[in-house]
């Protein structure tokens, strides 16, 4: 899986009208046209802006998780990985994006995909997790 780096721009605030009113399908009334405040998505989506990093996908290892090809993670370094979190991790000198599982103390990567095989870490393995996905970003369309 090729992955491609990018930091994110803070230096600019683009605040979006975030509307209390709930949609269930279609839109909102506008009788029921609630615009509480603004919302700045660096504020809702960087917990750690110095750690925090733009990855952009490519392969379909983790399709299952919702995750394509032109996806856009937002990795955060500062996080650390739990049973089940999504991670970038570098194997063997390459980047991959899989799910981490702990099982009778050993570690695998899970990719969400039936055409991929799950990697167990062994000690000829040279594994290290590069971050924690926070956010997946993609088209709905």
């Amino acid at each position: 899986m090729k992955l491609s780096f990018y930091s994110p721009d803070t230096s600019t605030e683009k605040e979006l009208p975030l509307f209390t009113a709930r949609v269930s399908a279609g839109f909102p009334s506008p009788a029921e046209d609630h615009m509480e405040r603004k919302l700045d998505l660096n504020e809702l989506l960087i917990e750690h802006e110095a750690a925090t990093f733009f990855v952009k996908v490519e392969g379909e290892s983790m399709i299952d998780a919702h995750i394509s090809p032109g996806d856009i993670l937002i990795v955060d370094r500062a996080v650390p990985p739990k049973e089940g979190s999504i991670i970038i991790a570098t194997l063997n000198g390459e980047f991959t994006v899989k799910r981490i599982t702990y099982k009778d103390d050993s570690l695998t990567l899970l990719p969400e995909n039936d055409a991929y095989e799950p990697i167990t870490i062994t000690e000829d393995i040279d594994f290290s997790t590069w971050g924690v996905v926070t956010y997946i970003i993609h088209k709905a369309r």
